[in-house]
């Protein structure tokens, strides 16, 4: 009998040697935790669809943030729910807007967090739609300039990334030339270069108050079938001045994420979104997945596609599995 010369399995017989020559290594330096903020004091509602997930008034935010710190993990996103909305989402742009108060309650904590700021209308709009709306359609170019408004309060605020997530085109240009004409070309932009319409995003609307009320976001983001659209939106968001790009969602778009990586030379980040969460959480309720070995596995196929930033919703439960590691 021929005994095979090369035994791969040699390197897996115990979790020394598997730790020893593993590709991909998890590690909170690369999580972002996303976090909705909501008006009032002493607010913290769970979001019925994504267990372990709240709608926190600014005070409760900066409790979250000291564990948040607390477990090593980098940065927050910070999403917006306003008093109001309007046809135009004139509150994102407020310097007492929800997230601007929150901006400023963590300067105020003097927490060490990389804040990041979602950019987009339709948290703020009554019609929920990512633009303002004329003719029954989202107009683009009218949208640019509240865009870049609104990430400019949040740089004021004390932002240290503003990321748009609108779909608008030219928006990456537009909130930079605002940016650097009030002395704030240090602010680093995160684009969400490649997000998809998407049918993982419903709790999150939930969370964020944010469904449309009418139609959908077909007209403005990508195509779930295109994956060298996606490459093309990249590379525009980079020539307009985009420091860092994000795919959306991550785990149907893992081909996209290699592809953006294997294309271009900036850091990549991917949203592992909200239905991708509530899944496992269903299943896991349900007695069906072990939460912790399916997070992990799904953490490390996101990082291992290419993904050196990675935005979950699993970010603070991953950093406690790797302390007690």
């Amino acid at each position: 009998m021929n005994h095979p010369i090369h035994r791969p399995r040699r390197l897996r017989r115990n979790e020394a040697l598997r730790g020893l020559v593993r590709e991909t290594r998890l590690s909170t330096a690369g999580l972002i935790y996303p976090l909705f903020v909501c008006p009032g004091t002493q607010v913290r509602q769970e979001v019925n669809s994504m267990p372990g997930v709240f709608q926190q008034s600014a005070d409760k935010i900066v409790e979250d943030c000291r564990e948040i710190e607390a477990l090593g993990i980098p940065g927050v996103m910070l999403f917006g729910l306003p008093e109001k909305k309007d046809p135009r989402g004139a509150s994102s742009i407020s310097s007492t807007g929800v997230v601007q108060r929150a901006i400023e309650a963590i300067r105020k904590a003097n927490l060490n967090l990389l804040i990041f700021t979602d950019v987009c209308l339709c948290e703020y709009t009554d019609h929920g739609h990512c633009g303002v709306i004329e003719n029954g359609e989202v107009a683009n170019d009218a949208t640019l300039p509240i865009l870049a408004e609104q990430a400019l309060s949040h740089a004021r605020a004390g932002a240290d990334i503003v990321a748009p997530s609108d779909m608008m085109d030219g928006r990456v240009a537009a909130i930079r030339k605002k940016l650097d004409e009030h002395k704030f070309e240090n602010i680093a932009i995160l684009s969400y270069a490649a997000k998809y319409c998407s049918g993982f995003y419903g709790p999150f609307r939930e969370a964020a108050d944010s469904a449309p009320q009418f139609g959908d976001r077909r007209s403005y983001q990508m195509d779930p079938a295109n994956a060298r659209e996606a490459l093309k939106e990249v590379a525009l968001d980079l020539e307009e001045g985009a420091d860092m790009v994000m795919v959306k969602p991550a785990l149907p778009y893992l081909d996209v994420i290699r592809q953006v990586r294997d294309r271009f030379e900036v850091p990549v980040a991917a949203y592992n979104v909200s239905g991708e969460y509530a899944m496992v959480k269903a299943a896991v309720q349900k007695g069906w997945l072990d939460e912790r070995r399916v997070v992990v596995e799904i953490l490390t196929g996101i990082q291992r596609a290419g993904a050196g930033i990675i935005l979950t919703y699993h970010a603070k439960d991953l950093a406690r599995w790797l302390k007690a590691c």
